[in-house]
């Protein structure tokens, strides 16, 4: 019943089928894909994880036929034989029909999809919960978000969910990797999520994850490649105009929720250096999901220099620097950046901020603000 108050993406999808009549909605398990799909009003669900609703679907143009003028939900599409045949005819012959189907990896991931449908489709990514999110369930509390992560179940939970997250893992690796990708060597796999949570936030090199996964170099880029595809790791790369004093071949990995970091170190309870990093991983968040946006960047130079985040647009270079406190925040950072791009806006997104102000650093002006009031448009 709680899941039905999230209303950005209710609004969202909504918006976006005023654009196009096919929808692709993808996001890792649990969340919340479904919940959010049988709360819209006057659509049909449909699950296609059961043999009669595959049945049903076997014949496309028969189905769509009968369907002229509704809302369909198209829940689990991967799991028809050729799921990108019905999405395809729907949008070119049954344009009146409208359809949102769902997945938890990109839509062509899989070699179940034979056409990426470019074009003819729009896409939503339905990250962990955002702030807005918990705002609409009532789950405020900045330390139990972080601590939790936001995925609704493990968050809604009224003690610690531990056997949850191992439980999430298990089926991930049944539901999603081996029914999509068909990987074999399930402990290697498993062992590089679990040291990429370790080491969530930090400069990856496929090097060092080989030796204690016990597989090639080119194996562990494939593994990141498919926890990119199944939305469980998010490659943030370096911005640069390939300046010999900045960083610009190494990206960083974070992983996808703050509670399965925070599961994976063992931490039962956060100190604030560790509400700090997730603090990080948050904002990121935040800016890839209610942005709908995976091109945010970092930037580093070789004195040791570093931004957190950088958004580009057309009006400059966005920098954004993460603090739990806006009293932690020192500019060096940001000065050194805009010694090298003077162009656009800087935000220090802090926790204790309710209201957005200014302040100068010299000639560097500053917005610190809160996660609330963060534009992901980088505006």
């Amino acid at each position: 019943m709680e899941i039905k108050k999230r209303r950005y993406w209710l609004e969202l999808l909504e918006t976006l089928w005023g654009k196009r009549s096919v929808l692709w909605l993808s996001g890792a398990r649990r969340t919340g894909k479904t919940c959010i799909c049988r709360s819209l009003p006057h659509s049909l669900y449909l699950d296609c994880e059961l043999p009669s609703m595959r049945r049903e679907l076997a014949d496309p143009e028969a189905f769509l036929a009968a369907q002229r003028g509704q809302r369909i939900v198209l829940d689990e599409i991967h799991r028809l034989p050729n799921p990108s045949e019905l999405l395809k005819i729907a949008a070119d012959h049954y344009p009146e029909v409208k359809i949102v189907a769902t997945g938890s990896s990109t839509l062509g991931a899989s070699s179940r999809f034979k056409d990426t449908l470019a074009g003819r489709k729009l896409e939503i990514w339905l990250p962990p919960m955002i702030f807005c999110d918990s705002k609409d369930l009532g789950r405020e509390d900045l330390t139990q978000r972080l601590h939790r992560g936001g995925l609704p179940p493990f968050l809604l939970a009224r003690s610690y969910p531990e056997s949850e997250y191992r439980e999430w893992v298990e089926a991930y690796w049944a539901r999603d990797v081996m029914e999509l990708f068909r990987l074999e060597r399930r402990y290697s796999f498993l062992r590089f999520l679990e040291l990429l949570c370790l080491n969530s936030g930090g400069i990856f090199e496929a090097t060092h994850y080989a030796i204690p996964c016990e597989v090639s170099r080119p194996t562990i880029t494939n593994y990141l490649a498919v926890l990119e595809a199944t939305h469980v790791a998010y490659l943030v790369r370096p911005f640069h105009s390939r300046l010999s004093r900045e960083i610009i071949a190494a990206p960083k990995v974070y992983a996808f929720d703050t509670g399965f970091v925070s599961f994976f170190k063992g931490w039962k309870n956060l100190r604030r250096e560790d509400l700090g990093l997730l603090w990080e991983h948050y904002v990121l968040n935040e800016l890839m999901g209610r942005g709908q946006r995976h091109d945010v960047r970092y930037w580093r130079d070789k004195a040791g220099h570093e931004v957190d985040f950088v958004l580009s647009s057309p009006a400059g270079s966005t920098a954004i620097e993460c603090k739990l406190s806006a009293d932690a925040f020192d500019p060096a950072g940001l000065k050194s950046f805009r010694g090298l791009y003077p162009k656009g806006k800087n935000f220090v997104v802090a926790s204790d901020v309710k209201r957005a102000f200014n302040r100068h650093y010299g000639s560097l002006e500053v917005t610190f603000l809160g996660l609330e009031q963060l534009e992901p448009q980088g505006k």
